[in-house]
């Protein structure tokens, strides 16, 4: 990271995250958030996404390092607190394209929300849900009967998607995941690689018997009757990795743990 580095630190409430922030401040300088051109986030992987869902809403984009005090840590680098500097001058930068959510619910409601994981589509009641699903304009699913179905980034395939037996996509690859949650009918359909520039179409079929949420990552919209789901070019978003430990080594590793 070249120029002048202005960082903000921002941390999870967790004890350890707080610890760890308390013996940052007292190393280093650090600037109030509106100052910043850059943020270290202390926390765990749902901290990282709730920074930088901050960060799309208010508009202001800046690079974030995170160190992991939470469990997975997968957007996360090691916490250390020895040389930070030098840390985040040789960050590798990674750009991560969200995808964006656009509900229309059954009371006639829209709303329009990003998602930098995973857009998912999920039953609300012991009934299946079923679903229309259109690529592009086209309907290439009349009838999906499942628990659900969601739509992941590369960045967000080695999370409900691979729990869900989606593919893992390496960082860059400019795909996009489709898989189904527990299909029903088709049985034998497990899902759909998909160029990034497509757009996804989900009806819900019988919204009121079957009803279905539609979730974009951590933000739920109940009882939805249409959901549309596309790459949203205009809001890039950059993690800052160790050289020796970035994003794609790991999506890459992930697909040989047993």
């Amino acid at each position: 990271m070249n120029g002048e580095a202005r960082r903000a630190l921002v941390a999870s409430p967790t004890p350890a995250a707080r610890a760890a922030e308390e013996r940052l401040r007292a190393a280093y300088d650090f600037v109030p958030l509106e100052q910043a051109n850059m943020i270290v986030a202390l926390g765990g992987d749902g901290f990282m996404l709730q920074t930088l869902h901050s960060m799309l809403e208010s508009r202001r984009i800046l690079p974030i390092f995170g160190m992991n005090l939470g469990t997975v840590g997968f957007l996360m680098n090691e916490w250390r607190l020895e040389r930070l500097d030098q840390r985040m001058q040789s960050a590798k930068p990674f750009k991560v394209t969200p995808l964006r959510m656009t509900v229309d619910t059954v009371d006639g409601e829209r709303f329009s929300i990003p998602a930098i994981n995973e857009v998912s589509l999920l039953r609300e009641t012991r009934q299946t849900a079923r679903l229309e699903v259109q690529v592009n304009g086209r309907t290439v699913l009349p009838d999906l009967v499942c628990d659900g179905v969601l739509v992941a980034t590369p960045a967000g395939s080695t999370a409900y998607n691979l729990s869900a037996h989606g593919p893992i996509l390496p960082l860059g690859s400019g795909l996009v995941a489709l898989t189904p949650i527990s299909p029903f009918r088709p049985r034998r359909w497990r899902g759909a690689i998909l160029p990034e520039n497509t757009t996804i179409l989900f009806t819900v079929l019988d919204p009121v018997k079957r009803p279905v949420s539609a979730v974009a990552d951590q933000r739920e919209v109940r009882d939805v009757a249409r959901v549309e789901v596309g790459i949203d070019r205009a809001i890039p978003l950059t993690l800052l990795f160790d050289p020796e430990h970035t994003l794609d080594d790991r999506i890459a590793a992930e697909q040989f743990i047993a």
